[in-house]
Order: structure tokens, then sequence, then C-alpha cells
């Protein structure tokens, strides 16, 4: 059985469940901290979660491990077939984890650990993020899934990552930048899918565990 190993506080490892729950596919969560033994580097060489575990082989990173598991189960596809359409949604996916969730991260420290950032930094992570949320729209109209009528994986990515970085700017600048009509909707409409409710009921425990982690309290 396929093994899905990291933990659910990762909105990249909920990206993948949520696709395999999605999907149908039985599988197996490991539950994996990070550490730096070559035993852990071995599976993924920059020490980052989440991967899978095979009887193939490991795989590591969320986009690779998305496309292997919509490759060997094809039951139910979550990727377009026609190669336009399924470039667009890996084009999106991807527009959305480099200029939304990745530059929010440089955020993360202290809206979630109890570090520092810089208010230049906080000044041009706002910036950034402001001109990808305005450019969001030209890519995908969110009327009613990401790719229209058709749940996708461009919708088990967005699930996560868009509340992650909406959470991350409300603690740091006062006010969450998602929160727009057209987003907010379509959270809402997501939210309503029972893979999705496991999901983030499943994140508000692991969250809970990385915070007793963290306090060793």
């Amino acid at each position: 059985m396929l093994k899905l190993c990291g933990f659910a506080a990762s909105n990249y490892y909920n990206k993948v469940k949520f696709a395999l729950l999605e999907k149908g596919v039985p599988f197996e969560e490991v539950v994996v901290w990070p550490d730096t033994s070559e035993a852990f580097l071995a599976k993924t060489p920059l020490g980052k979660i989440p991967y899978i575990e095979t009887d193939e082989g490991v795989v590591s990173e969320s986009e690779p491990i998305c496309e292997y598991i919509e490759t060997v189960y094809r039951e139910v596809p979550l990727l377009p077939s026609e190669p336009m359409a399924r470039a667009k949604a890996r084009e999106l996916i991807q527009f959305v984890e480099l200029y939304l969730e990745w530059e929010a991260r440089r955020l993360y420290s202290e809206a979630f650990f109890g570090g520092k950032v810089s208010d230049d930094i906080k000044q041009i992570v706002a910036k950034r993020l402001n001109q990808a949320l305005a450019a969001l729209p030209r890519l995908t109209p969110l009327t009613h899934f990401a790719l229209g009528e058709r749940f996708s994986l461009v919708d088990c990515a967005l699930a996560v990552h868009l509340p992650t970085v909406g959470f991350a700017t409300k603690l740091i600048y006062g006010h969450d930048i998602m929160s727009t009509p057209l987003i907010s909707d379509y959270l809402a409409r997501l939210a309503a899918r029972p893979a999705l409710q496991k999901v983030l009921a499943d994140r508000k425990e692991s969250v809970e565990e990385l915070v007793r982690r963290r306090t060793g309290s």
C-alpha cells in the first residue's frame, strides 16, 4: 500500500492527501518529523515533506507525487487529458505555489513560529502578494472549480494554500488578503467536500501536536 509520509500540519502534505482521498486511493499515513539523519535524507534529499513510499520506490516533492498518483491511479482522473488543458492546470498550480504560497512563506517565521520578519520584507511581500492576487483571475475565474465545472488537482492545491496565505497575512498585516468575495465563495464550495473536511480536521490535530513539540508542553 502506498505510504504518505510527513505530517498533516503541512499544506503540501495536505495537497497530496486531499488528492488521494478524492481519487479513492488506499494509502497509509506515516507521521514523519523532519530530521538530519542519513536515512531520512536518503528519502527526501533536502529534508522536506511530504514524500511517498511505494513498491517501486520513494518520491519526494508534492508535484511529482501528484503526477505519480495521477498516472498510476487512473480510475478517477484529476487532470484533463488534453495536453493544453493539462498544461494550463499545471501552470495554475505553479503560479499559486510560486507567487502566493512561497512568497507568503517569508512571513511564516513571525506569523506561526515566534520569529521576527523585518518591515522591509513585509512591505515587499505585501506588494508581491497583491500583484499575484490581481493576476489570479486572468488564469481562473473561480466561478465553480478552478478549471470550471470539473474538480481537479488544481483545487487540491488551492484549497490548502490559499487559506494558509490568508491566515499568515491576517496575523502580519491585520487583514486576510485572500478574503475576497471570489476566493471566499470558492473556498466555501470546496469546504463542503467530505475529503477536505477530513483533511482540515486532521490538520487541526497535527497543528496542535506541532505546537506541543515546539513548546515542549
